[in-house]
């Protein structure tokens, strides 16, 4: 199995297809395989790199809370690792803590940024405050599928259920921590990111509403947002032909 040694830990990466690069970084119920659907599109087109991060699915290394300095360090490391020189990067919810900091700070390896339910760890007060009257459910599931897929589609929900089993357990706050987090990025930080960057949301997300990412939409110049219906924090799970209908549309123009 493929393991980059990175910053004192190996991280599980894989990579599959040619071309222009795009890397996807899993959010905390998840880990690459989550991204099976993305892959499976996309292939044919692009090189497609799915990883573990530290603490994360087969990833092995130091144990401990992530922070972002950290989880962002990797996502460098893995890119210069695997040389790629500029990539799209498509982050779900904890991913987008790593993507967007490496959007900010080597903006040039950045062709495109997907924010897919996620604030990217934003520490302007305008959309920290806004998570204090945030309080999604205690049931793994519920927290990140809409209660119409779960019903609708048991198969899948069982899927979704045993990717993140994979996982070792962290506690929901190790990460949510780092999303109430006023040291993040700030809006004067965010005015100068040069990536053009696609913002996705369910509709029924509960993690981050939609008013929350529309806070992140007006803190980002130039962004485009997109609120997706049947769909809550997975959006790219739940609504896959939506979400990668949306990523070739973006990456298209970027």
């Amino acid at each position: 199995m493929p393991f980059a040694e990175i910053n004192g830990a190996n991280l599980f990466y894989e990579s599959h297809g040619s071309g222009p690069a795009i890397v996807f970084a899993h959010g905390r119920g998840g880990n690459h395989l989550s991204w099976w659907r993305q892959v499976a599109a996309f292939q044919q087109d692009f090189r497609c790199v799915t990883f573990d991060q530290r603490g994360w699915g087969l990833s092995k290394g130091p144990a401990g809370a992530p922070d972002p300095a950290t989880v962002s360090g990797d996502l460098l490391a893995l890119l210069d690792y695997l040389e790629i020189d500029r990539a799209v990067l498509v982050a779900q919810s904890m991913g987008g803590i790593s993507s967007l900091r490496v959007a900010l700070q080597e903006p040039q390896r950045v062709r495109g940024l997907v924010l897919a339910d996620t604030t990217g760890g934003i520490g302007d007060a305008s959309v920290v405050s806004l998570l204090a009257d945030v309080h999604p459910p205690d049931d793994p599931l519920r927290r990140a599928l809409s209660d119409g897929f779960i019903a609708g589609h048991p198969d899948l929900t069982f899927l979704f259920g045993s990717i993140g089993r994979i996982n070792q357990p962290m506690p929901v706050s190790v990460v949510s921590d780092m999303f109430r987090n006023p040291a993040g990025p700030q809006g004067s930080d965010l005015a100068k990111l040069k990536a053009p960057t696609l913002l996705v949301v369910g509709e029924e997300d509960a993690i981050f509403p939609v008013h929350v990412i529309e806070a992140v939409h007006r803190l980002i110049p130039g962004s485009r947002l997109e609120v997706v219906p049947g769909a809550a924090h997975s959006t790219h799970f739940e609504q896959a032909d939506v979400f990668n209908q949306l990523l070739r549309e973006f990456i298209a123009g970027c």
